[in-house]
């Protein structure tokens, strides 16, 4: 059995694959770090998870026979309980499916430093979350300040043009009608001496004949 059918085999027990998922998570992580910080896991009927430091020693190579100095180290080791040896030697019978085939831990069977592990682990997850929610929220809500201030800019922008082309027109229209104007009034003017000048003509003319 891997971690996957792990999973499967308790997700009706908890509520489902999701949460059977992150419950051994949890314990497999609040293990793992409790016996790396050099604190013993004991859990009663099945047995306990300590940090066991071996010292600098000689062995042999079991394929050339040759003699190799191994460094000193920690390893972990698991010493399974007196219940979980019975079930295994066959002197107790295993219960049906459904049944609990390990007797539940009592009160404080685990050490303090490990179930405030668990805690921590279990507390982390959830702050993980909440912080992981309230981020997607914030940069959703940047997202959309943002989202609106360019469609005002690209607005105020598209109303500056137009109000940039009106003008122009307006100018434009003033400008044609000034100078319009202004040939009329030149026109007027040039025509007025040749009215004169044609009747100083008449004149004269009317002049001459009465001589």
């Amino acid at each position: 059995m891997n971690k996957a059918q792990l999973v499967e085999a308790i997700a009706d027990k908890v509520g489902g694959r999701q949460q059977a998922a992150e419950a051994v998570d949890a314990v497999l992580d609040a293990i793992v770090r409790a016996v790396v910080s050099g604190d013993r896991v004991s859990v009663t009927g099945f047995g306990s998870f300590e940090k066991v430091d071996r010292p600098a020693r000689y062995a042999r190579n079991p394929q050339t026979g040759e003699r190799v100095r191994v460094k000193k180290t920690s390893v972990p080791r698991f010493r399974a309980g007196q219940g979980f040896k019975d079930l295994v030697s066959g002197s107790k019978k295993l219960p049906r499916g459904g049944e609990v085939a390990v007797k539940k831990a009592p009160k404080g069977s685990l050490s303090g430093t490990a179930s405030a592990t668990v805690k921590k682990a279990a507390a982390k997850k959830t702050t993980a979350k909440r912080a992981t929610a309230t981020a997607k929220k914030t940069v959703a809500k940047k997202t959309a300040a943002k989202t609106a201030t360019a469609k005002k800019t690209v607005a105020k922008k598209a109303t500056a043009k137009k109000t940039t082309a009106t003008a122009k027109k307006t100018a434009a229209k003033k400008a044609t009608s000034t100078a319009k104007k202004a040939a009329a009034k030149k026109a007027t003017a040039k025509k007025a001496p040749a009215k004169k000048s044609t009747t100083r003509k008449t004149t004269a003319k009317k002049a001459t004949a009465t001589r």
